[in-house]
């Protein structure tokens, strides 16, 4: 795939429809951090969410179990969503793909084709510099820039 192309709205919403359970590689404790935010969000629409962050300072984030990397996650993931630098995405596909994940994710600003290529020829399906918590509400808000001022 193309990731310099926009992403059919059909691809994303096929994603955002048949994962249950995503990974949030870089979430945060933190209120005014954008991952926690998301991740609120994520949380509060139904999705089973796991945070992963590898301080060993932080247990949980809004009541959930905070888990120091994917690969010691108790249960399966479809979904690895990466709130780190581009740089660290290949190891995270990396991990996604060892763990059986079925979607890579990177956030807005979290670009690596050579990632995406290697995700993808393991079978997953990946979307990069986009935000699923933006992607969710896409198909409710249009904007109107045909309205005059």
């Amino acid at each position: 795939m193309d990731h310099t192309q926009p992403y059919s709205n059909d691809y994303i919403q096929g994603i955002l429809k048949s994962v249950k359970t995503i990974a949030m590689v870089g979430a945060s404790p933190d209120k005014t951090k954008f991952s926690y935010g998301v991740l609120r969000v994520l949380h509060e629409t139904g999705y089973d969410m796991i945070p992963v962050n590898p301080r060993p300072d932080v247990k949980e984030i809004r009541g959930l179990k905070v888990y120091s990397m994917l690969n010691v996650i108790d249960r399966p993931v479809d979904m690895v969503e990466v709130f780190r630098r581009p740089e660290d995405l290949m190891g995270i596909a990396e991990d996604a793909i060892a763990i059986g994940a079925r979607v890579l994710w990177g956030q807005i600003g979290v670009v690596d084709h050579k990632a995406a290529r290697l995700a993808e020829d393991a079978g997953l399906k990946v979307v990069m510099n986009r935000c699923p918590k933006i992607e969710l509400f896409r198909p409710f808000w249009q904007p109107k820039l045909n309205l005059s001022i």
